[in-house]
């Protein structure tokens, strides 16, 4: 009966070593999808045991990056009101360096009962071992020196203050099984399996051991993760099975890819979580999109809220083949989301774009009205300030673009002047008026739109490609759009 299965939990479990990767949003963002759906527990442990990789303050950065993507722990390693990492739950230390002495027990428990054993051996001799199997073309593992070490032979080591090593034992020629819920059943015989290190010689856990220890004492269900260790589940499953535990099930996740389908990397562009929020992406679109890499809702439906990836959320819509990352693809969805932004929300957000752009806005109405133009016409909200200067100050540029296509000097600055002295006549200066009085002007003389608006929308932004010259109008205003037609002209004639 379903009253007696356990709640359902699931961690998310980084290195502080760094940026967030994409791939680690992703993995978060489904265990969080499925915690929540199944109305059970998402939590966040992490895993620093490699403390030479360790980055200052990237733990505090990694909660942050999540707050700001909207996945936010029930328990574990949280911020608090300081902004500063912090833990809450009854399962902690959710820190894995202030777990040390849980795994070095649990480690040498599997020594006395024969599933480990202490390896004395030298890197140099590791390193010797591995060039030796390379060159015969063997798979590289450990040959199981130390685990033939008769007992009086180890006290001695011990005696002398050799270093060593705690490695489990791999059972011999054992089918290993497991259903995957993403890849369903595997099978993998121990023969293929290394001894892997549990315990390092600094007295640290390797992940293989920290992973089975905690995931155990913290009651974790549901393990999803990366691709790249479905090789060392087998090895976790030998594990879970010499403490006599309840393994959780796994999932493993297909890699995002490169459009070359190579593996993302930031060779080929950004890889880092906090470049896109760096660069004006919101975060309910990188989470929609990101849901969307190795995952099908099977409808025709694109644009989702965290709410409705919650509710249509399951693993047996997951791909096994890698998810390919389309840059164009996030960059119209981001700009989806900005459009249905409310104007008000827009401005807050994009606002520092624009001063990062242009510098001191001394002018904000005009600034208000410049960034309400952009909405409609922008990706990302880096770009509203990109090519909006020009309302700002008046743009350098070229007489040479001023001239359209086939047309030269002498027309540009002919058609200048007859809209120049239309233009002198408005008094409705709405983009409305000026879009619906200029057509019908242009018209009414002959012209073709190309060979007057062309020449206007230079005159007014300096740019080959910009909003249309009535809305840029519109927002200088009249005396301002006036004299830039008229520099023009004295620019071309």
């Amino acid at each position: 009966m379903d009253f007696f299965k356990p709640k359902i939990r699931t961690r998310f479990a980084p290195s502080p070593t760094g940026y967030v990767h994409l791939g680690s949003l992703r993995s978060a963002l489904f265990e969080y999808l499925f915690a929540k759906k199944n109305k059970g527990t998402f939590f966040l442990r992490i895993e620093d045991t490699d403390q030479s990789r360790e980055v200052e303050g990237a733990t505090a950065d990694l909660l942050k990056v999540l707050k700001w993507a909207g996945i936010r722990p029930d328990e574990g390693v949280m911020l608090d009101s300081k902004g500063e990492a912090s833990e809450k739950g009854k399962f902690g230390p959710y820190t894995q360096s202030k777990r040390l002495d849980i795994y070095q027990k649990h480690a040498h428990e599997l020594v006395k009962n024969g599933s480990a054993y202490y390896c004395f051996c030298t890197p140099e001799r590791l390193n010797a071992l591995r060039r030796q199997q390379e060159d015969l073309k063997k798979p590289t593992r450990y040959d199981g020196l130390c685990k033939r070490l008769p007992a009086e032979e180890i006290k001695k080591k011990f005696d002398r203050g050799d270093k060593f090593v705690i490695r489990m034992r791999m059972p011999e020629n054992t089918d290993i099984e497991f259903t995957d819920m993403i890849r369903g059943k595997i099978k993998v015989n121990s023969g293929e399996l290394d001894e892997q290190v549990l315990l390092k010689a600094d007295g640290f856990p390797t992940y293989h051991l920290a992973h089975v220890v905690d995931d155990h004492l913290m009651k974790t269900t549901h393990v999803i993760r990366g691709e790249e260790w479905l090789p060392s589940t087998p090895k976790h499953l030998v594990l879970f099975g010499y403490f006599g535990w309840t393994p959780p099930q796994y999932a493993h996740l297909p890699l995002i890819l490169n459009p070359d389908k190579s593996k993302l990397s930031k060779r080929q562009g950004d890889v880092a979580v906090e470049d896109y929020r760096d660069k004006g992406y919101l975060p309910e679109a990188l989470i929609n999109y990101v849901a969307l890499l190795g995952w099908n809702p099977g409808t025709e439906q694109e644009i989702f809220s965290l709410p409705e990836l919650v509710r249509n959320f399951s693993f047996d819509k997951v791909h096994k083949a890698g998810a390919v990352f389309d840059i164009r693809k996030l960059d119209w969805m981001n700009g989806e989301y900005i459009k249905k932004l409310p104007a008000k929300e827009f401005l807050r957000l994009a606002m520092p774009f624009l001063e990062r752009s242009i510098g001191s806005i001394e002018d904000r109405a005009l600034a208000e009205k410049v960034l309400l133009l952009e909405q409609e016409r922008i990706s990302k909200l880096s770009e509203a300030g990109e090519n909006a200067s020009f309302f700002f100050s008046e743009p350098e540029y070229d007489s040479g673009l001023l001239v359209w296509k086939k047309s030269d000097k002498s027309a540009a600055a002919a058609n200048l002047k007859l809209l120049e002295e239309e233009l002198s006549g408005y008094s409705d200066w709405s983009a409305a008026n000026l879009e619906k009085s200029l057509l019908g002007f242009i018209k009414d003389r002959g012209l073709s739109n190309g060979a007057a608006l062309w020449p206007l929308r230079v005159s007014l932004t300096g740019l080959e490609k910009s909003p249309p010259p009535f809305q840029v109008a519109a927002i200088l205003g009249k005396a301002e759009t006036l004299g830039r037609i008229r520099k023009a002209i004295g620019k071309i004639s």
